[in-house]
C-alpha cells in the first residue's frame, strides 16, 4: 500500500522513499524477523511493529481524527532538512465511524535505540553530564526547523491576538490549583505550604513573551529522545496527551522547560531505582541542565536566532510542568508522584516556605 496504489477508502501521505525490503521470494527466512513488536517491557500508548528490522509501523490505538499534527510536522522537517529523527516514510489514513482518521505512521527503525528513561538514567548513575550539550544543540536545531512551519488558523507572532498577556499565567495557575486538589497526604500539605511561592513563579507569564511563538514539539522530554547507533533522534510529535485545547504556537521556552525538568526527573529515578545518593543526583541534574542550556543558546546564536528563547519563561514553565506531572501521577500513574515531588523539594528546601 505504501509503495504503490492505495485501495479505497485508505489514503497514504508519503514523506521519504521506503527502504528496500527485497529478498529472495523463495526464502522463508530473511535473516531477521519479518515482523515483531517491542515486547511488554516497552511502555507505549500505541502499538508498534518492526518490519524486517528496517521500518517501524506505529498503529494509533485508537485511531485519531484528522487534522493531526504529526504528518504536517514530519513533512516540514523533511523539507527543512532536519534529520535528527527516525526517517519518516508515510502516514496511513482512513475512515473510522464516519470520520477521517490517522491510522498508522511508518518510520525508520533505528538500530540499538534506547530512550532517555534508560540511557539518561545510566548517565545520572555515572554522574556524567557531558551528553547534555548535545541535547541542547538537538533541541535548538529542532526549534530552528519548526520556527519556519506555518500554522493555518493561528495568530502570527507579534499580533495582538498572539500570546495574550496573562493567558499563559492563567493556564499555569490552573495547573497548580489542580495539582493542589489532587495531591494528598504529606506531599499535599507540603505543596499547600508553598503554594504562594509557586504562584509567584508564574509572574513572568503575565507579560507578553519576549520571543516569537513557534510550532513546538509539545511533549519534549528525555523519553522522546532516542540514543541509537549513530547518535540521537527526537521522536513522537503527537503533542502532550495530558494537555488539550492549546494553541499549536508556543514560546520555545516551553519545550526547553519540559526537557530540563525531565533531566530532574531522571535524577529522581536514579535515586529511587539505582541507589544514587540524593546530593550527587541533584548535583548531576544541575550540571546537566546548565550544559543543555549552554548548548541550546550557543546553537541559536550560531544560527542567528537567539531571539527564539525568552529565558524569563523557563522557570515558570518548569514549575507548571511539575504541577502537570503531579496531575498525571494522580490521574494515571500514582507511583510516579515521587519524581515531581522530589524535584520540588530540591528546588524549595524545608526551611524556605515564604
Amino acid at each position: 500500500m505504501l509503495e504503490g496504489e492505495v485501495p479505497p477508502p485508505f489514503g497514504v501521505r508519503r514523506f521519504l522513499p521506503l527502504p528496500t525490503l527485497s529478498h529472495d521470494p523463495g526464502r522463508r527466512h530473511i535473516g531477521v524477523p519479518r515482523e515483531r513488536d517491542f515486547g511488554p517491557h516497552v511502555d507505549q500508548t500505541n502499538y508498534s511493529v518492526v518490519v524486517a528490522e528496517k521500518v517501524v509501523v506505529k498503529w494509533l490505538t485508537p485511531p485519531v481524527p484528522l487534522p493531526h499534527p504529526t504528518p504536517e510536522i514530519l513533512s516540514h522537517l523533511v523539507e527543512a532538512g532536519f534529520n535528527h529523527t527516525a526517517p519518516p516514510y508515510a502516514a496511513l489514513t482512513g475512515p473510522v465511524e464516519g470520520r477521517e482518521c490517522l491510522l498508522a505512521l511508518a518510520t525508520g527503525y533505528l538500530p540499538e535505540a534506547r530512550d532517555g528513561w534508560e540511557w539518561c538514567v545510566d548517565e545520572a548513575e555515572r554522574g556524567d553530564a557531558a551528553f547534555a550539550t548535545d541535547l541542547g544543540r538537538l533541541a535548538a536545531d529542532l526549534h530552528l526547523a519548526l520556527s519556519t512551519l506555518p500554522v493555518a488558523g493561528t495568530p502570527v507572532a507579534g499580533t495582538p491576538e498572539a500570546g495574550l498577556p496573562g493567558a499563559a499565567a492563567v493556564r499555569a495557575a490552573g495547573a497548580l490549583a489542580e495539582a493542589l486538589e489532587l495531591t494528598d497526604g504529606e506531599d499535599g500539605r507540603w505543596l499547600a505550604a508553598r503554594a504562594d511561592r509557586l504562584r509567584r513563579e508564574f509572574d513572568p507569564l503575565d507579560v507578553p513573551a519576549g520571543s516569537p511563538l513557534i510550532r513546538i514539539h509539545g511533549d519534549l522530554h528525555v523519553g522522546q529522545i532516542l540514543r541509537w547507533r549513530d547518535g540521537y533522534a527526537v521522536i513522537d510529535f503527537d503533542g502532550n496527551p495530558t494537555v488539550t485545547d492549546t494553541d499549536p504556537r508556543q514560546p520555545a521556552a516551553r519545550d526547553v522547560a519540559q526537557l530540563t525538568t525531565s533531566l530532574e526527573h531522571v535524577a529522581q529515578v536514579a535515586v529511587r531505582r539505582r541507589g544514587t545518593p540524593p546530593a550527587a543526583a541533584a548535583s548531576w541534574a544541575a550540571a546537566a541542565r546548565e550544559a543543555l542550556l549552554t548548548g541550546y543558546r550557543a546553537r541559536l546564536a550560531a544560527r542567528g536566532r537567539p531571539d527564539l528563547l525568552d529565558e524569563r519563561l523557563i522557570r515558570p514553565f518548569e514549575v507548571e510542568q511539575e504541577c502537570r506531572e503531579l496531575i498525571y501521577a494522580a490521574r494515571h500513574l500514582p507511583r510516579w508522584r515521587y519524581a515531581p515531588m522530589g524535584v520540588l523539594r530540591t528546588w524549595y528546601p524545608e526551611e524556605n516556605i515564604a
